[in-house]
């Protein structure tokens, strides 16, 4: 491609990336694709032979934009956002046809000053911190730096605060190991403090507390303060603390005006404030009251790239004293160095990659386009959409407003379980409409919106609110037909078990052998007795071992098992009699024997029997025994 096809698919390419913005709308929010989608849709090796640009642009939409994610969308309400505006854009176009590689003032001078300078005016004026986070104040011995994220701000804070406690320690302890001294440090943050913590305190080896925050996500001075009593109690050293100023979670706020003292107390602990989302609000005066406490902090960053419409990445960082950062990362070999290395600042000193991009230009193009009243509008505008969306949902009494909403971000939740709420976040996320992820509040499921485009509206959080609604009422219903379906079945089975409850229990004391195998062995072995008896069966006839054929008259379904417990009713069998019915104690019931009554003609049951029956008249025993059943 040489200069003049560039000019024209320059061109090609800015009508692109302006339809895409202004289309944005019409495509769906994240991608219907599946890991691996794209593999069986490239070639296996790069093209051997040069390709059309039209055929490389033609893949792009019919390959790459099926699969992307559409952070710009204005139905995006996910994270936070991600900072995007044609300002910045051509920053990034002018920064990229430079080229150049920024690690020292030698390498390119306007790429270090810019940089210097831009973050001076944000700090300062514009978000408000001290003068001693400014690199032109007189006297100061701070200074900003662009990292390319929050989390490397925190692990390069955190290494500078290990090699300020170790060199601390070594002066005390000159001959213990500095291995050692590295097992004692401990660093804290809170619960509700970035992941990216923890990931410095393994990549620097040192010991991390989580602290339990108060119920409003909070962390507050007393909790930090026991914390690091208790340690140093044991042997430990406390060396850095994390704040955060807008979590990821719910955008709470740390109390910095108790933390601060509270590191003040111990000796060299490094505080640093984490403000990556909440740190650009700043440069509104009726938010500035969030920033209280600021005048403890040895660091702070925050990232335009969030919320002052500048493209990543550009996280921002500053530090009370920059020697105390630089000692900790220097490394100067003579191929980096040269003749302003002690007046001119390098910041290849100031985080871990040598190699830096020119990223001041985006941001300065971005300061000067808007003006700082733009962006304040900006974020306002932000700010009252989030208010807008909280009143939606507190104007419905099925769901619940999980934060204080301060700035852009709404954490809310549908009253019920936390199944139900991930059901209703996994049901919205997949019609694809909208976008929008969980967070942990309080040890709660809730789900989280955030004003993210730069053009947002009114009516977009409207539109957002009622997919929102729709998919809760669906659910519900779901829900309460599924209920109904789970009472309808438990409540069949509780009656099938029951019949059969009932069905086993006429089945047991119609026939002892299924109760007591030993009973049936106990039966005489000519006499046996079918287990199928019912009402309709008029008798049951038996053969004795003498051969005299006897009818044993039976009252009810349950008369021949207690004819045959009492089989025997002369005086010696008596007592074996009631020691087989002792089987059947469980069922409580009084049995009487009752007098003798004669015997009518025709052959028909009658309440009585013969002395030479082998079971006695039941009626009474029947009545009894039914009664309690």
């Amino acid at each position: 491609m040489d200069t003049m096809e560039f000019r024209r698919r320059g061109k090609e390419m800015v009508d692109y990336i302006c339809e895409y913005m202004t289309s944005l709308s019409k495509r769906r929010v994240t991608p219907s694709v599946e890991p691996g989608y794209l593999r069986s849709l490239l070639p296996e090796q790069a093209p051997q032979q040069p390709e059309s640009w039209d055929q490389i642009m033609a893949d792009v939409e019919n390959y790459i934009m099926p699969g992307v994610t559409h952070w710009q969308h204005p139905r995006f309400h996910a994270y936070f956002p991600s900072g995007n505006s044609y300002p910045s854009i051509l920053g990034d176009m002018l920064s990229d046809a430079i080229g150049c590689i920024g690690f020292s003032w030698a390498a390119s001078p306007a790429c270090t000053e810019l940089e210097t300078i831009v973050l001076d005016w944000l700090a300062g004026k514009a978000i408000g911190l001290p003068d001693e986070f400014l690199a032109f104040t007189e006297g100061s011995k701070g200074g900003g730096v662009i990292q390319t994220s929050a989390s490397e701000c925190v692990l390069v804070t955190m290494l500078a605060a290990r090699a300020q406690a170790i060199k601390r320690l070594k002066q005390l302890h000159p001959f213990v190991e500095e291995g050692m001294l590295l097992s004692k440090l401990m660093a804290y943050c809170s619960k509700e403090a970035h992941s990216c913590v923890e990931k410095a305190a393994m990549i620097c080896f040192v010991k991390l507390r989580i602290l339990e925050p108060d119920d409003r996500c909070s962390l507050r001075g007393a909790t930090l303060r026991q914390a690091m009593e208790e340690d140093e109690a044991m042997g430990l050293i406390p060396f850095f603390v994390s704040t955060t100023l807008g979590t990821t979670s719910c955008c709470s706020f740390d109390s910095l005006n108790e933390i601060g003292p509270v590191c003040r107390l111990f000796s060299s602990v490094w505080l640093h404030v984490d403000a990556a989302y909440a740190g650009n609000a700043f440069i509104l005066p009726e938010l500035k009251s969030l920033l209280d406490g600021i005048e403890y902090a040895d660091s702070f960053n925050t990232n335009p790239n969030k919320w002052l419409l500048v493209n990543f990445d550009c996280s921002t960082m500053w530090v009370r004293d920059r020697i105390r950062l630089t000692s900790a990362l220097v490394v100067d070999p003579l191929y980096l160095q040269h003749g302003y290395s002690h007046s001119a600042i390098d910041y290849r000193h100031w985080g871990v990659p040598l190699s830096r991009r020119f990223r001041s230009l985006k941001l300065w193009f971005v300061l000067r386009s808007y003006g700082i009243s733009g962006l304040q509008e900006y974020i306002r505008h932000h700010c009252r959409l989030a208010k807008f969306f909280e009143s939606l949902v507190k104007s419905d009494n099925r769901f619940l407003v999980c934060n204080d909403v301060k700035l852009g971000l709404v954490c809310f939740r549908l009253k019920g379980t936390d199944k139900l709420n991930e059901k209703l976040l996994s049901n919205i996320n997949g019609s694809g409409k909208l976008h929008m992820v969980p967070a942990n509040v309080n040890d709660r499921y809730t789900i989280r919106f955030c004003a993210v485009a730069q053009n947002a509206s009114q009516k977009d959080v409207d539109y957002a609110w009622g997919v929102i609604t729709d998919h809760a009422t669906e659910l519900l219903e779901v829900q309460q037909i599924e209920k109904e379906q789970v009472f309808e079945l438990l409540e069949r089975k509780r009656k099938e078990t029951l019949a059969y409850k009932r069905s086993f229990f006429v089945r047991m004391v119609s026939d002892p052998k299924i109760y007591n195998p030993k009973i049936a062995k106990s039966l005489p072995g000519s006499r046996r007795h079918t287990s199928h008896v019912t009402d309709d069966e008029d008798d049951i006839e038996s053969t004795p071992d003498n051969g005299v054929s006897a009818h044993t008259p039976i009252a009810s379904w349950i008369s021949w098992p207690l004819a045959f417990l009492f089989q025997d009713t002369g005086a010696d069998a008596l007592p074996n009699s009631f020691v087989s019915f002792n089987r059947f104690r469980h069922l409580d019931t009084m049995v009487r024997l009752p007098a003798k009554k004669e015997t009518g003609s025709g052959g028909s049951r009658r309440n009585s029997h013969s002395p030479s029956s082998s079971a006695p008249v039941l009626g009474s025993i029947d009545n009894t025994v039914n009664h309690q059943l």
